[in-house]
């Protein structure tokens, strides 16, 4: 009985570390590759300009970059945002990369 439960608590433990806190929901915990759409604009919208701002994340322990949809903004020079996506890539929890889209005018 002892074996079983050292065993699930290791399973957990190795889930949570592997999972790595930078990661977004939904997750793998082998691999996550998604696009999530945020909660501004609609994907209907005409624009012109499009512009993207990236952050990663090692081993779930170092993250740097700036993804924000400022940051993206202003890498597009886009002063009206008119639609934001969001992709997130994450392998093993040891290397992750989030990025964020803006599309506008």
């Amino acid at each position: 009985m002892r074996t079983s439960a050292g065993i699930l608590a290791a399973v957990l433990l190795l889930t949570f570390l592997l999972s790595g806190c930078a990661s977004v929901l939904p997750s793998g915990v082998i691999y996550t590759e998604v696009k999530l759409p945020s909660a501004v604009g609609n994907e209907g919208f005409t624009y012109s300009k499009t512009g993207v701002a990236k952050a990663t994340s090692i081993l779930g322990l170092v993250a740097t970059g700036d993804a924000s949809i400022k940051a993206a903004m202003e890498n597009g020079r886009i002063t009206k945002v008119k639609y934001v996506d969001y992709d997130a890539k994450n392998i093993l929890g040891l290397f992750g990369e989030y990025t964020t889209t803006v599309y506008g005018d």
